[in-house]
């Protein structure tokens, strides 16, 4: 199946790049490109993509704003928007993600960590850029309570890898690291997803020290 996806960027140059990287993947299609960030609402809401990318800093309505319109609390059908900017911000990560976003990425994350977070958005999971998954977990563990670690009925080989994953590395530097295929990463994360209930690689962290496997 090929995942249509939307484009919604003030500047036409990023539009065009993302679209060559993503037209380039045999099961993804760039369907429309939103310039502002009204137009991204009116667009997403006519076409339903499976995935819109949406910058921040936009004219009129900001992507934070459109991504609440599209994803946020109380909307029937939400759609899956995956936040790509330039801005670095915590506020902007707590924004996007509590207005409904599946994932953040800035847009310096290379080609192919977007088309991941497009296909990963696709199939109802989420990405988040592995140095802010870092972050956000800084300040996770320094305000939850910890427990005794439990293993969470996680094989030794899934905690291998939840405690990689919890230390913001990436599918590829986590299969180098064990010595494994990306696949195999893929395989065990999508196991430890399901056994925790995480609905992503952030909450599989968090789950990680807050049990008590990451200091």
């Amino acid at each position: 199946m090929t995942i249509r996806v939307l484009l919604a960027d003030d500047q036409s140059m990023v539009r065009t790049g993302f679209r060559y990287m993503l037209d380039a993947e045999d099961d993804i299609a760039v369907v429309g490109e939103a310039g502002d960030g009204l137009e991204a609402v009116r667009k997403a809401r006519e076409l339903r993509p499976d995935v819109t990318l949406m910058d921040i800093r936009m004219p009129g309505v900001d992507g934070l704003e459109a991504t609440r319109r599209l994803a946020g609390p109380g909307v029937e059908d939400p759609l899956r928007v995956v936040v790509v900017t330039t801005f670095d911000l915590d506020e902007y990560v707590h924004a996007a993600l509590g207005g409904g976003a599946v994932g953040f990425l800035l847009k310096d994350a290379g080609p192919a960590l977007l088309i991941e977070a497009v296909r990963a958005a696709a199939r109802g999971d989420a990405l988040v850029s592995p140095q802010i998954t870092v972050r956000l977990l800084r300040h996770f563990s320094a305000t939850a309570p910890r427990s005794s670690p439990d293993d969470g009925g996680l094989t030794p080989r899934e905690l291998d890898i939840v405690r990689s994953v919890a230390r913001g590395l990436t599918n590829t530097e986590v299969a180098a690291e064990l010595f494994v295929t990306v696949s195999t990463v893929k395989t065990h994360l999508a196991s430890v997803q399901g056994k925790l209930g995480a609905r992503n690689r952030v909450e599989v962290a968090a789950w990680a020290y807050r049990s008590g496997h990451v200091t």
